[in-house]
């Protein structure tokens, strides 16, 4: 168990200087996952962890990491950022056992994001079934996005990517570059998506003009979806997602590339959305959550993002669903976090991205 830690709010919405100290302890949880990406939390308190080399794993309700991967999952392509992402569960798990799963498949030449269901029976995956593939195909292994939240109706949101060498896609109806899909829970195309019955347009598409969307989360409360995304060398993004939306990569970027070089001049142009708040340097957000636990309170409708290059996790103020501030946390363990949520507990539950990684218990210093 790792010693009591104290945050410092020190960053505010518009450089005001609001300061607040809180108090909480991480425990360790389980250690030993190779790289872990997604948690979910099933209804006999176990829970489930994807781990990007393909497996997927159970946490049994006392802590202990049952040693023997879950069977059945649809092999992929491992590489690089490439391999088993999320793991969400069906609304009505507790009756069908189904789940979804995202990953990379493909080869080394041809690769994208892919989405899966399959029931969970006994440890093994039963019935598993392609919903999606997107396309098309790709060189490389990075930007795959692979996030997903379910909406108000219970249609699915998928993240995408990309594809790093192919930016100018982002902005193309006819493929799933750089776009937010959605899609009925069997795969089939929700009949009021934005573009559905447009000539040459990839119905499935939710919105478009991102980069690589690694963070999405449904507020049913106030009926809003938030997503972030990764920038190239800053312009990390947090936005406000509407259907049809065009969020403007690449023609508008508050990054630049990784060369140093100019990608656009535009940082706003007619017709295209501005991000909530952007993040420069980048600290490589990699997952977002809604706090609607019990244990903190002072969190209660706060959004959560953790990162990679800052090594933390970013609690982003909301008062009356608008943007109220930020918190640095938990930069204390010097470790790249790749998931964060909200427990049925009121805890806040962290996956640290390593070869060794951990899951991690948020609680109050005085539980």
């Amino acid at each position: 168990m790792l010693k009591t830690s104290r945050a410092l709010l020190f960053l505010g919405l518009l450089g005001s200087s609001l300061a607040q100290a809180m108090d909480y302890r991480i425990e360790t949880v389980t250690g030993g996952l190779e790289h872990p990406w997604s948690l979910a939390f099933l209804p006999d308190g176990r829970m489930l962890v994807t781990e990007r080399v393909g497996r997927l794993r159970i946490i049994e309700a006392d802590g202990r990491l049952n040693p023997q991967p879950v069977g059945g999952v649809p092999e992929g392509f491992v590489a690089a950022q490439a391999g088993l992402m999320e793991v969400m569960l069906d609304p009505q798990f507790a009756s069908n056992q189904q789940l979804y799963l995202s990953y990379a498949y493909g080869t080394s030449q041809a690769n994208n994001t892919r989405l899966a269901k399959a029931r969970l029976v006994d440890g093994q995956l039963q019935e598993v079934q392609v919903l999606f593939s997107a396309l098309p195909a790709k060189a490389g292994a990075a930007h795959y996005g692979g996030r997903m939240a379910f909406l108000a109706d219970n249609t699915l949101v998928l993240t995408l990517g990309d594809g790093f060498d192919l930016r100018e896609q982002a902005q193309n109806t006819s493929n799933h570059l750089g776009k937010i899909v959605r899609l009925n829970r069997d795969g089939s195309i929700p009949q009021d998506n934005p573009l559905v019955g447009q000539t040459g347009v990839a119905e499935e598409i939710y919105s478009l003009g991102h980069r690589n969307v690694q963070g999405i989360v449904y507020d049913a409360e106030r009926q809003r979806l938030y997503s972030h995304e990764h920038g190239p060398r800053g312009g990390d993004e947090l936005n406000l997602i509407k259907p049809g939306n065009n969020y403007g990569w690449p023609l508008i970027t508050y990054g630049i590339d990784y060369s140093g070089a100019q990608i656009s001049p535009y940082t706003e142009l007619p017709g295209l959305q501005q991000p909530l708040l952007h993040w420069t340097p980048s600290v490589a957000p990699s997952s977002l959550a809604l706090y609607r636990g019990a244990l903190f309170p002072q969190w209660q409708g706060d959004l959560f993002a953790s990162t990679l290059a800052e090594r933390s996790v970013r609690r982003i103020r909301l008062h009356n669903g608008k943007l109220a501030g930020q918190e640095v946390l938990f930069e204390e363990l010097g470790e790249r976090i790749r998931d964060v949520r909200c427990g049925p507990d009121g805890a806040l539950y962290l996956l640290t991205d390593n070869v060794d990684g951990r899951l991690l218990r948020v609680v109050p210093a005085a539980e």
